[in-house]
């Protein structure tokens, strides 16, 4: 089936359209927007023949790539006759500025146009995913970061997102799903749920987990009783060694019991605040726990996340999820810039050059 070249970090991998799993509707034009169908019914039956170029591009600067490949897959396996079309991209992962073209297929409108909108979405969900990745990598310096966006949106997207994440920069992510594109696995410990079934026992919650999963350490979910300062000492004195982390994961409408005797007129309490990690670190180093991790959650930003890296605060791990997939930042359009050759545009449009696009051979099946 169809390779492609992914070039990541200095690794290349290889997809095939097998990958993608792609709808068989896609090529009846379930998923294409009518009026385009109507024009490729239209162009077939009057204006036959004619050989186009259609370019994809988007408006913002300094935006990462993603998409492309999924893009070429999807047009070799649903256009008609795609040996003949001529298909010129970027790759993967590529920084793109705005109004650069990614994308360019020169052919006949007949065969291929009524993919055209299909082909804007994959671009726009892809590469607006993996910029909003590469914004956050911009600035997480050496933490690690791992994405929980697949309770942000339907899980259809689990799979398109994980492998948008993992070409902007994370390979870490909570699902199978996520991470299915590109070999990875879901990671994770313990929810909110499991306390709960113990009757609010962070403590034994975190024994039976330890007794299911003996070889692991334990990251616990400390904000259930809101007083993550209180209940991380009294786990870590409960597990000793056997404690790797707590995950803080205050929701922004609640202010943590930490604060209940303490003047907060100076910031803004609510939800997981810097003030209120620095006081967890401070308390657990002070009682000999300088080795439990902090893992920080709930509605973090790239520009959260700059301003606590500049603040040095005490974060082993971010877990980011609606920053990630709740944030579309890149528009794409597709548009007819030549016939048979010759410019032929929309007012405002022309045929970008690029010296950047490379064309992209027929696959070998």
């Amino acid at each position: 089936m169809l390779e492609i070249e992914l070039k990541n970090a200095g690794k290349i991998s290889r997809l095939t359209n097998k990958t993608f799993q792609f709808d068989k509707r896609l090529g009846e034009g379930f998923y294409s927007a009518n009026y385009f169908l109507k024009s490729n019914k239209i162009v077939k039956m009057n204006e036959p023949n004619h050989i186009v170029t259609m370019q994809w591009f988007q408006r913002r600067d300094d935006s990462k790539l993603c998409g492309i490949d999924e893009a070429i897959a999807l047009i070799h396996t649903f256009a008609i006759h795609p040996e003949e079309l001529v298909i010129e991209a970027l790759n993967d992962g590529d920084i793109i500025q705005a109004n650069e073209p990614v994308l360019k297929v020169t052919g006949k409108y007949e065969n291929f146009g009524f993919l055209e909108s299909v082909i804007d979405g994959i671009l726009a969900r892809r590469t607006s995913v993996c910029t909003n990745v590469y914004n956050v990598m911009k600035v997480i310096g050496d933490v690690p970061i791992f994405s929980m966006a697949d309770r942000q949106d339907d899980y259809h997207t689990q799979m398109g997102d994980g492998y948008a994440t993992y070409i902007g920069g994370i390979s870490k992510v909570s699902t199978d799903a996520q991470g299915a594109w590109y070999g990875g696995k879901g990671m994770g410990t313990m929810p909110h749920a499991l306390i709960q079934i113990c009757g609010g026992d962070v403590c034994k919650a975190a024994d039976i987990y330890l007794k299911t999963f003996p070889e692991e350490k334990v990251t616990a979910l400390i904000d259930y009783h809101n007083n993550v300062v209180r209940d991380s000492l009294i786990l870590a004195k409960h597990l000793g060694k056997k404690l790797n982390g707590v995950r803080v994961d205050t929701s922004k409408s609640l202010i943590d019991h930490y604060f209940d005797d303490k003047d907060t007129s100076d910031f803004d309490p609510h939800g997981v605040c810097k003030e209120l990690i620095f006081a967890l670190r401070k308390a657990l180093d002070e009682n000999g726990f300088d080795y439990v991790k902090i893992t920080v959650s709930s509605s973090f930003s790239a520009e959260k996340i700059k301003e606590w890296n500049d603040l040095k605060v005490p974060v082993s791990m971010y877990g980011v999820g609606t920053y990630f997939v709740n944030n579309m930042t890149c528009g794409f359009t597709g548009d007819l810039v030549m016939l048979d050759g010759k410019p032929e545009a929309k007012e405002g449009r022309s045929n970008y050059p690029s010296h950047r696009l490379k064309k992209v051979p027929y696959p070998i099946y």
